[in-house]
């Protein structure tokens, strides 16, 4: 779990995705991004512990956001609007199309397997971020969705804090 928006452990781990490639100060940035929109998506969606309490919130109106699909949406959005020359993110699902669908995106430097990547998820401990190689998640076997982050960035490029329940594919999540 990153620690703060300077994570140095998290900010090497993205650089050494490919050391001879990777800039140092856009691995910061996006280390940064992913941690405060947890914090900032954590007040402004007012969001409780576990992300189960969170989703029926969401899912009977009483909070206006929380469900996995949208920290990722909004966090691609972000990190897409940095237009990073040595890094790339990808839609990652986990358990598609069933009510336990979970989102998440994977950074992974640019041209590299998505397999190789990290993930970036906001989602599992309400605005914490959890951090890690996509292969040695122990809850959750991801694959990549290129053409649902196509559909999310251009549905919503500009429209940061825009995220709404309505736009998910996961039900429950």
């Amino acid at each position: 779990m990153a620690m703060s928006a300077d994570d140095v452990k998290f900010r090497n781990l993205i650089i050494n995705l490919s050391p001879a490639t990777v800039r140092p100060d856009e691995a910061q940035r996006v280390a940064a991004c992913a941690y405060t929109t947890g914090q900032e998506l954590q007040r402004e969606w007012r969001v409780v512990w576990p992300a189960g309490v969170q989703n029926f919130l969401v899912n009977t109106g009483r909070r206006k956001g929380g469900l996995c699909f949208q920290w990722a949406t909004e966090l691609l959005i972000r990190l897409d609007a940095m237009k990073l020359q040595t890094l790339e993110f990808h839609w990652a699902e986990s358990y598609a199309g069933l009510p336990s669908e979970h989102n998440v995106i994977v950074v992974t430097a640019k041209g590299q397997p998505f397999a190789q990547g990290i993930l970036l998820d906001n989602w599992r401990y309400g605005g914490k971020l959890v951090y890690g190689r996509v292969a040695a998640d122990p809850n959750y076997r991801w694959t990549e969705n290129s053409g649902e982050a196509a559909r999310r960035l251009k549905n919503y490029r500009g429209q940061p804090g825009k995220v709404g329940a309505q736009a998910g594919t996961a039900a429950a999540r």
